[in-house]
């Protein structure tokens, strides 16, 4: 029982990219990474994005595959991590062969630690 416990826990981690791994690559000019934010809401709810985040709310994200680069690891993030948007953009993303994770933390957690943001346009 407690290996399954580990494997699912490994599993589930696996889902999941942490600030400074994303933070690092951006300040290094590696464009390894797009950020997508997936919170399906208004810009003027949303107020701020991540700094250089392309907004593609999960509601729509399936109608915009084509749109998106299969080299690319595509790294999705909601309002917090307790809520579900960032969870099913990924499964949409994995689902159709897309590398992706979900930012740990979200959106809270990226502005808890003060890291760049920006104004919604």
């Amino acid at each position: 029982m407690e290996q399954a416990k580990i494997d699912l826990l490994k599993t589930y981690l696996s889902l999941y990219i942490d600030h400074f791994t994303v933070l690092k690559a951006l300040k290094a000019g590696d464009d390894t990474y797009e950020i997508l934010d997936v919170r399906n809401a208004p810009a003027q709810a949303k107020k701020v994005q991540i700094k250089g985040a392309l907004a593609m709310p999960a509601k729509d994200l399936a109608g915009h595959l084509d749109q998106l680069d299969h080299d690319k690891t595509y790294v999705v993030y909601d309002w917090t991590g307790g809520t579900t948007l960032g969870k099913q953009a990924l499964l949409i993303l994995l689902t159709h062969g897309f590398k992706a994770f979900e930012l740990a933390g979200a959106l809270e957690g990226w502005r808890g630690m003060n890291l760049p943001v920006e104004p919604v346009q």
